[in-house]
């Protein structure tokens, strides 16, 4: 027989080598999704919970099965580099980002998969190959505006306000997709005999201006060209249109639901949602190269009743008969 004192020490090493067994099981490692933002947490407040809520959906639990690592720029479109950088250095599982982001996100990194959550004009941004194979680091959705859109929002905002004569067209000139639908837009409105009158921002700074340009230049109706500064800068767009008693159509509903006129769009919650079904593939080993880039199949038109009330116009029937939701 062992002698005590050996059946001890034993019996102690057996404890301490136990959790080396076939038994153990090695800790699972929790993904990183980085966020880069273009705007402000309040101003994609509804995109992001669409998106939080798409993980929710596949099953993801945020600080228990997936973590977060948030970068906001503030509309800063020069801090996205930086921020970018950031998340890289943090060796996140992927990057999940929007508008001007995306071009940041690929100058940052070659390796680490990029989702688009909404985009502009992806091909021809050279962001990707083609919608159908991507190729490379990125893939995720584009709410590509098609630039004959703008004649379609024109035609509306005419039927709204028929007797508007001079037309303000807002968009941002850093945006290559944005200047081509401005440009439609522009032709469209010298179709309609109308006057065109040009805002072009690049930054937060320049709305001030640009209000101000479109008050001395007389404007009689405002639409907004999509883009990711635009959207994050819709409340003070709103604000602006209605205290002026300009009739506006914007390409997003949450403008409206701020309390503008019209839109006519694709819903942006909805694509931003959808984007999670990308970032799970990818993090069950699916190459972004390979995962098609989605494309808007439904645009709405959202009409808010009181504001035409408050701005003295009255929609035609013909026009409400054709709205996905009027707002009373």
């Amino acid at each position: 027989m062992w002698p005590t004192a050996i059946l001890v020490v034993m019996l102690h090493f057996s404890v301490l080598l136990a959790p080396l067994g076939a038994d153990a099981q090695p800790p699972v490692k929790v993904p990183r999704i980085g966020f880069l933002g273009v705007g402000s947490p309040a101003a994609y407040a509804t995109p992001v919970g669409a998106f939080r809520q798409g993980l929710r959906d596949l099953g993801y639990v945020e600080g228990q099965t997936v973590g977060m690592e948030w970068r906001w720029a503030e509309g800063r479109v020069e801090r996205l580099p930086v921020l970018a950088g950031e998340l890289v250095r943090l060796d996140v599982d992927l990057i999940l980002t929007h508008g001007a982001g995306i071009l940041a996100a690929k100058q940052a990194t070659t390796t680490i998969p990029i989702v688009m959550a909404v985009s502009g004009d992806p091909v021809g941004s050279g962001l990707v190959a083609s919608l159908a194979r991507p190729g490379g680091n990125i893939t995720g959705l584009t709410v590509q505006d098609d630039p004959e859109l703008g004649g379609k929002r024109l035609q509306l905002l005419r039927e709204a306000a028929p007797r508007v004569s001079r037309v303000a067209v807002l968009w941002n000139r850093a945006n290559r997709g944005s200047v081509a639908t401005a440009r439609e837009t522009e032709v469209a409105v010298r179709t309609f005999e109308a006057q065109f009158l040009g805002l072009e921002v690049e930054g937060p700074d320049d709305f001030e201006g640009v209000f101000r340009a479109a008050t001395s230049g007389r404007a009689g109706a405002l639409l907004t060209v999509p883009d990711a500064l635009t959207f994050g800068q819709r409340t003070r767009i709103v604000h602006f249109a209605n205290q002026s008693r300009l009739p506006a159509l914007y390409p997003w509903r949450e403008a409206v639901e701020a309390g503008g006129l019209m839109s006519y769009g694709p819903n942006i919650p909805d694509s931003w949602r959808r984007s999670a079904a990308y970032v799970d593939k990818i993090l069950k080993g699916a190459k972004p190269a390979d995962l098609p880039i989605e494309q808007p199949t439904k645009f709405e038109l959202v009409i808010n009743r009181k504001t035409a009330k408050t701005l003295g116009l009255t929609i035609p029937q013909s026009v409400l008969l054709r709205a996905d939701e009027v707002i009373q």
